[in-house]
């Protein structure tokens, strides 16, 4: 089976959100494409929820149920308490007669195997453990299994819920029967994978809302809740586990834990030593189930939830065979990843241009809280240097200082209010300033005439190329400015043209001066001009015009 939650990079926008909200960082970054790294992934969903491009998508396994109906299948649905949360006013009659129309045979709430389930964990609070985490949560699970291992002997050695409850269908319905699970969550359809002899699918509540539509069947709501109240009904909230225990041990406390970070805590904790006697119940979902990522979105809340499902709870537990073997011994994944020497972090923080501890700024743009972290994910494979933004934010502006500063041309940006804002070297010298930072923030008119500046915000028109004689530093300058709409700048480049102004001006004046000796040599010789024309035979009026031909000629070379 393929994994349960999966990238479709096509739509990847690079924005590093799904990392950030990631408590284990299984997801790498590789070609601007972010994946999700299954051997590392605890299947808590956070990523689906948080991703705006919609690329983290769900695993379809409506095929593979409606195979089920097709051929005519035994078909029992295990239902997750949550339902009271997603599906609102619909009760478990309601929604029994609207699964029957579809095919299935009958519907039975997942409430059954968790009341199997506590029964078992109220037979474990006794002396001889010490800390017992529960087994509800596959995500907390996998958390454990992957990467606290040698907590695994703090988790209680029983199948889930869900899992029990479709061991149970089984053998009350026959083997052949096919169990499906439909609830709020991601990762129980890879507990459904890893235990398919009790549990043949499992569906979200929108996939089998679809079901249902492709069928043309209406999930009705019935406001008839309160019909089977059982107080296994309160395991989809947070603290609900404990609610349906005895409790009978004195010696224990219990503890209800919800969210990731704070069961990691919770683990690292108790891996310290610092919990004894102790019954946890953990959920990676914070408020628990009733706010898992499948639940329909406008039904995501933790208040609303948890009324729906205290609301349908009751007194009195399910009726079911006493004894049943749920045992189940949750073994190791050693599949991720090894944390790199300090060597081989220290190498990277120096490629990453974080050598200096005053450079770790640990502002998590990247998606890892600290720049440590970032390190040991680029050595993993899972990142790259350039995920910093406040790396490639110093590499854009080293590259843009340098192509500033190194311009022969002056450069200069000012804000609406004529504030300079940017200034180069080559400006600088032009104005006879020291350094940019003399004039920064200061107004531009203490460098220039603000009329030009004043007219092109005013009329949103650049100015091109505008020549102009600046008596104060006896130089002519070409200025254009060019006004940004976008960010409200005004953009100035700026070139001394006074090695240009004063060469052309020398060079007319050479040629004036060339031409009026060439009129004081023909007026004082035209008379011998005359004379010789006459004897070439040519009159003086066409020598005249020769010699007017050759000053023009010359005038034409200004």
């Amino acid at each position: 089976m393929d994994f349960p939650l999966q990238s479709k990079t096509t739509n990847c926008k690079n924005c590093y959100k799904c990392i950030r909200s990631c408590p284990v960082k299984a997801i790498s970054f590789f070609e601007n494409k972010a994946t999700i790294i299954p051997d590392e992934c605890i299947l808590c969903g956070h990523c689906y929820l948080v991703c705006p491009q919609k690329t983290k998508v769900i695993r379809d396994d409506l095929v593979r149920v409606n195979s089920f109906l097709f051929k005519k299948e035994k078909v029992v649905i295990s239902l997750a308490p949550s339902f009271l949360n997603n599906y609102v006013g619909v009760s478990i009659n309601s929604f029994r007669k609207s699964a029957k129309e579809a095919g299935f045979l009958d519907v039975e709430e997942t409430a059954v195997g968790a009341t199997i389930v506590k029964n078992k964990y109220d037979e474990m609070l006794n002396d001889e453990n010490d800390v017992i985490i529960s087994s509800c949560c596959h995500s907390i699970n996998l958390l454990i299994a992957k990467y606290y291992p040698e907590a695994l002997k703090y988790l209680a050695p029983v199948y889930s819920p869900m899992v029990a409850h479709g061991k149970d269908i089984k053998e009350r319905f026959g083997k052949d029967t096919k169990v499906v699970f439909v609830g709020p969550c991601v990762a129980k359809k890879d507990e459904s994978d890893l235990h398919n002899e009790y549990v043949d699918a499992a569906l979200s509540f929108l996939e089998f809302d679809i079901l249902l539509e492709s069928k043309n069947i209406t999930l009705e709501a019935d406001n008839n809740v309160l019909i089977e109240k059982s107080k296994a009904r309160l395991f989809p909230t947070c603290g609900g586990i404990l609610k349906t225990m005895k409790k009978e041990n004195p010696h224990y406390q219990y503890i209800a834990i919800d969210g990731v970070n704070n069961a990691r805590r919770a683990i690292e904790d108790i891996l310290a030593g610092k919990i004894h006697h102790c019954f946890v119940e953990m959920s990676t979902c914070p408020g628990s189930c009733v706010n898992g990522p499948l639940v329909r979105e406008d039904r995501r809340a933790v208040l609303d939830g948890t009324l729906a499902v205290n609301l349908s709870s009751g007194n009195k537990d399910f009726d079911i065979a006493n004894n049943q073997n749920i045992e189940h011994v949750y073994e190791s994944y050693n599949t991720v990843a090894s944390i790199p020497s300090e060597e081989e972090i220290d190498s990277m923080l120096k490629k990453m241009g974080k050598e200096k501890i005053e450079n770790r700024l640990n502002c998590g743009s990247c998606g890892y809280p600290s720049c440590r972290e970032k390190a040991i994910a680029i050595i993993q494979g899972k990142a790259v240097i350039e995920m910093c933004l406040p790396y490639l934010m110093d590499k854009a502006n080293s590259l843009s200082d340098k192509l500033v500063n190194s311009s022969i041309e002056g450069f200069m940006v000012v804000d609406e209010e004529l504030n300079i804002k940017l200034i180069n070297s080559a400006l600088c010298h032009m104005v006879r300033v020291n350094k940019p930072e003399d004039v920064l923030n200061k107004k531009v008119y203490l460098l220039f005439e603000a009329d030009d500046f004043v007219n092109c915000l005013e009329n949103k028109k650049s100015i091109q190329s505008k020549v102009s004689f600046l008596a104060e530093y006896n130089k002519y300058l070409e200025m254009s400015i060019l006004y940004d709409e976008e960010f409200h700048l005004l953009i100035t480049t700026i070139r001394d043209i006074t090695e240009q102004v004063t060469a052309k001006a020398e060079k007319e004046e050479r040629i004036n001066k060339t031409v009026a000796l060439t009129e004081e040599i023909l007026m004082q010789n035209l008379s011998a001009v005359q004379e010789i024309a006459s004897l070439l035979g040519e009159t003086a009026a066409t020598t005249k015009v020769a010699l007017n031909s050759i000053k023009e000629t010359i005038k034409d070379d200004k």
